[in-house]
């Protein structure tokens, strides 16, 4: 079956890139030593699990399912870390994990003797932000409740503690390059590089963009290498979207169009339900043979509102001023949420009712935050091997709605 034959809404999870990504990854533990962990909350497709681990080292998880899911499916280093814990998922976790962070020094207390079997980490916060727009996944935004800031720290460490803690987590990043790591790395080093010393290792968390075109890999691992070097440590590193980056869509077929003084485009995809990020965040996301009318400006220096369109020119990789005129539409969905607005979009050719339309980079931070609002129905799961042949992995229908209600 190939993606032209699918019954929408899907995911469809691509393998070739898949490996691709995994690859960079793979290559990056080679050549500094350090270990890359999956970082399940972006991506949980655990079919890909075996895949994924004959890359890279392990997965990391954000509570017991994730850590279960983990430990499970790919079996390989498991590590945990949540802003606090329950009683009952620290007997478990410590049974499964290898390594679990905590991020107060109240918690650490409270479970340090269930941990004997365990390594124990504490999640600092370095106070640097390097966010810019995004402070909804600023870690270091003032009055953040993740990690403890060096005043806090030394007032609470002591050196008995460096019998039971063997190291120190920040994570501070989110879809950023090489330049922001370097910069929080100073901070952390600054503040907190004296008791490295004593540590077995020391994780750099996640919102790495590893396997984007333009990340700057030589950075990254002189900082690795930095590290292990100056401290004598493990370095660990947990990207979750570098692992799927772009080795993902969301197809979907258009079911309506409405007219209001905008042509908008009703689709059997949701924002709200199927990629919640999209109003979160927010942001539009990447449509295949669509061009995104908040990136005239941004990325062509052309006026938004001028009446012209854009093709894509497939030979060379670039938007051309487009022959056919200019069709404009607003893509949403068929929930009952006014704000269910995916974005504004250009296109070559008139778009109709039937037609099917494909979201990019669908793969990390969808399935494992989508939802059954108004009682929309989950997209199937759908793997694509490297020759591009496509077969459901998942189904979801009614009995899945219902059992969760």
């Amino acid at each position: 079956m190939r993606i032209e034959e699918l019954k929408t809404p899907c995911y469809v999870i691509d393998e070739k890139q898949l490996k691709k990504n995994l690859s960079i990854l793979q290559k990056v533990e080679k050549d500094t030593g350090c270990k890359i962990l999956l970082a399940q909350k972006a991506f949980s497709c655990f079919y890909e699990y075996p895949l994924i681990g004959q890359y890279i080292s392990g997965t990391t998880a954000s509570g017991l399912f994730e850590a279960r899911l983990g430990k499970e499916e790919m079996g390989k280093e498991n590590h945990v870390f949540a802003p606090a814990y329950k009683e009952e998922d620290v007997k478990e976790l410590v049974k499964i994990c290898d390594h679990m962070v905590f991020n107060s020094f109240s918690q650490l207390e409270k479970y340090k003797t269930l941990c004997k079997e365990t390594s124990v980490g504490i999640r600092i916060n370095p106070e640097c932000s390097t966010q810019g727009d995004h402070a909804i996944y600023d870690p270091c935004a003032k009055g953040s409740r993740l990690g403890v800031t060096f005043a806090h720290f030394k007032e609470q460490f002591t050196d008995e503690m460096y019998d039971y803690v063997d190291g120190l987590h920040f994570h501070t990043l989110c879809e950023q390059n090489a330049d922001d790591l370097a910069k929080t790395l100073e901070a952390v080093e600054e503040k907190f590089g004296s008791y490295l010393y004593k540590m077995k290792w020391l994780n750099f968390g996640g919102g790495h963009h590893i396997t984007r075109e333009d990340y700057d890999i030589e950075t990254l691992e002189k900082c690795i290498s930095h590290v292990r070097r100056k401290y004598d440590v493990q370095v660990y590193v947990e990207p979750g979207e570098a692992v799927a980056l772009n080795a993902g869509y969301l197809v979907t077929t258009v079911l309506d169009k409405v007219e209001n003084g905008i042509t908008t485009l009703i689709l059997d995809a949701s924002a709200a339900c199927h990629m919640p990020d999209v109003l979160e965040m927010p942001y539009t996301p990447p449509l295949r043979g669509g061009l995104k009318i908040s990136d005239m400006e941004d990325e062509y220096g052309i006026d938004k509102d001028i009446e012209i369109d854009f093709d894509m020119d497939v030979k060379e990789g670039i938007w051309k001023p487009a022959k056919n005129g200019r069709y404009r539409y607003r893509l949403s969905s068929y929930t009952c949420l006014a704000g269910d607005i995916i974005g504004d979009y250009q296109f070559g050719r008139e778009i109709n009712v039937g037609d099917r339309l494909v979201f990019e980079d669908m793969a990390i931070y969808s399935m494992v935050k989508n939802n059954t609002f108004n009682g929309i129905p989950l997209p199937d799961i759908v793997i694509m091997d490297s020759d591009g042949e496509c077969k459901v992995w998942k189904h979801f229908g009614y009995e899945d709605f219902k059992g969760r209600l």
